[in-house]
């Protein structure tokens, strides 16, 4: 009854700039009871690792490996997040996947975009 839109992946340079976004569209009666948005990556020959979430209330938690460099952010009601990723690493390259969390435990993964950070 979701779906997650992502956009903004690429390729970037070392110490470059990217933004992704991810759209959450259909029910807004669960779309309304959202609990925790976050990204995650897959880097080739890697399991999936969380990067960053948000909470309903504004919380949010980073992988250790990105502290610093990037952001996570929300609109102002809640449908779609943003990272914003500064300060890029090769070590970035994967594919980004938005996650949605709601209340009463459904959970929805976007389709992934490719990061690509060139030396």
């Amino acid at each position: 009854q979701v779906q997650l839109l992502e956009s903004g992946g690429g390729l970037v340079q070392a110490g470059g700039s990217l933004r992704l976004s991810c759209a959450a569209s259909g029910s807004p009666f669960i779309i309304n009871t959202i609990n925790t948005m976050g990204w995650y990556r897959q880097a080739p020959g890697k399991q999936r690792e969380l990067v960053a979430t948000i909470m309903s209330g504004g919380r949010t938690n980073y992988a250790d490996s990105v502290k610093g460099r990037f952001n996570i952010s929300t609109d102002n009601a809640k449908t779609t997040v943003y990272l914003q990723m500064n300060s890029h690493k090769p070590e970035d390259t994967a594919v980004y996947y938005c996650n949605a969390r709601y209340y009463g435990g459904s959970n929805y993964w976007g389709q992934g975009t490719q990061v690509t950070v060139s030396s």
